[in-house]
């Protein structure tokens, strides 16, 4: 398997290379040059494996770098229970064994109760291996911008990796509290975190100008060190996403949820679009999904595209109770555009670089009648999401947080309520993570803690309306001591990376 750039200036390279470089050197990202499909024996033997051993399957299939035992070494360090708490890291629960049509897929069990573990914990091995099939003995600095889930499943991943380092930025007053403190009291040599005073976009742009900075990367190079990233520009990261899609259609199947050739509806809140874009890849390996549900919170850019076909971020940028999406620069649309055109680059280039000189591009008719055939965009605003908390407790007994929300409000208006359509939910994160917001919605304000507390006073009260457990990782996050405490303006993060290691 070769991988290509979507923006169509560079030669292809292998699986190991596309890993280790993160983005492609003209800008673009990479792609594989062909998608797999996967035969109806081949999901009857994965039906009956385990976890690992179905993404290690499914990742030797786009990896062919790797062996399959190397793979399955990495998938089953990667996804422990002594890591997830659960033998199947990804589970998919029954909302309504009534009526058989609402599942949700919890991706919130890893080691920072987000869904970013579970491409970062194996990101880390897949760079590893990497690095040995092409020979390479550098030292690798992981460089993340986040709006809140990346930057603590970075950390956690990388920052215990033997020849990596890791450099995080969040921007200041952007993220949760509760997931600010999982970045600020991480411990270890090789790992800086820094606050940055700017919104998402501009700490992501930033970021980027680094890896495109080809004196920088000359002169780590002298010192035997490669810049690689986290996000998911990473194809490395996006390929570990599509394999949770996979396997909770296997398990629907095997719990006999859905009959075989049945199709589904999938619900996905949206930021950088890449948790929404693997699931389209694994459509197009064989999982039967009818239709995409693309939802934004109030930064509702992917919403309005999805309606009209322009791309417009010349608007105001809102923070809102779910901070992971608070994003207008989507990156992993360029992925998906690239493949809706037949590939062509020339169409990529000419949105992308209107998009940077002018803010907003528009797709042609052809294009945006592809998109609507298969995606459905739309928002939810604070208010919005608030009620939907309340409305999924009500409905199926089971607390969700913001960021499940708002995909579970924009749901609600294209289901038919004469209609048979099923609907997997994808929950993103624990409602643990924003127990605030949580609490506000599922609890009267006399079983509420005062407003005067810190987010952590929520937990208990949560887990006693829930019947949840605190997850041990947030449980003593508040007694951990603040290490990284360092603010610094966008133009400085070029600086922080050359003191750290230069």
């Amino acid at each position: 398997m070769q991988y290509i750039s979507t923006r169509g200036n560079c030669s292809p390279v292998n699986p190991a290379l596309a890993i280790l470089q993160g983005q492609a050197p003209d800008g673009g990202l990479y792609v594989p040059e062909s998608i797999p499909n996967i035969g109806a024996e081949d999901w009857e033997r994965l039906s009956k494996a385990d976890y690992p051993a179905r993404a290690a399957y499914i990742l030797s299939l786009y990896l062919t770098d790797f062996t399959y035992s190397d793979l399955l070494a990495a998938t089953r360090a990667a996804y422990s229970e002594e890591k997830f708490g659960t033998e199947n890291p990804a589970p998919v629960q029954n909302l309504n064994r009534y009526t058989n049509d609402s599942f949700i897929l919890e991706l919130w069990h890893g080691p920072t109760s987000a869904f970013k573990d579970m491409a970062l914990q194996l990101l880390p091995h897949l760079i590893s291996l990497s690095a040995r099939a092409v020979g390479c003995e550098d030292r690798f600095c992981v460089l993340t911008a986040t709006s809140g889930d990346t930057g603590a499943a970075a950390l956690s991943g990388f920052a215990a990796q033997a020849g990596m380092s890791v450099m995080v930025y969040f921007p200041d007053n952007g993220v949760s509290a509760i997931q600010q403190r999982q970045m600020t009291t991480i411990n270890a040599e090789n790992a800086r975190v820094y606050a940055v005073q700017a919104n998402f976009d501009e700490v992501q742009s930033e970021v980027k100008k680094i890896f495109a900075d080809t004196e920088l990367a000359a002169e780590l190079q002298e010192r035997g060190i490669r810049l690689t990233s986290a996000n998911s520009i990473n194809w490395g990261r996006l390929v570990s996403q599509i394999v949770y899609y996979c396997s909770a259609w296997m398990d629907m199947l095997n719990n006999e949820w859905l009959e075989p050739e049945e199709t589904f509806n999938i619900v996905v809140p949206t930021g950088n679009f890449g948790n929404i874009l693997a699931a389209w890849y694994a459509k197009q390996m064989g999982v039967p999904i009818r239709q995409f549900i693309c939802a934004s919170n109030r930064n509702s850019v992917l919403a309005d595209f999805f309606n009209n076909g322009e791309y417009n971020i010349n608007r105001p940028f809102h923070t809102t109770t779910s901070p992971s999406m608070d994003i207008l620069i989507s990156s992993n649309l360029e992925r998906l555009l690239f493949e809706l055109t037949d590939r062509d680059s020339e169409k990529i280039n000419d949105w992308q670089e209107r998009l940077r000189s002018r803010q907003s591009y528009r797709v042609d008719g052809r294009t945006l009648h592809a998109l609507k055939h298969e995606f459905r965009g739309g928002s939810a605003d604070n208010r919005a999401t608030h009620r939907a908390i309340t409305d999924f407790y009500d409905t199926f007994d089971h607390v969700i947080d913001p960021h499940t929300a708002v995909g579970y409000s924009v749901a609600r208006r294209h289901i038919n309520k004469k209609s048979t359509d099923k609907f997997l939910y994808v929950a993103t994160a624990s409602p643990f993570k924003f127990p605030r917001t949580v609490c506000h919605a599922v609890l009267e304000r006399d079983r509420r803690p005062d407003e005067q507390e810190s987010d952590f006073a929520y937990f208990e009260p949560l887990a006693t309306e829930s019947g949840l457990e605190i997850p041990p990782n947030l449980a003593g996050l508040q007694d951990l001591p603040e290490i990284h405490d360092s603010v610094v303006q966008p133009v400085e993060i070029a600086t922080t990376v050359r003191e750290f290691l230069l």
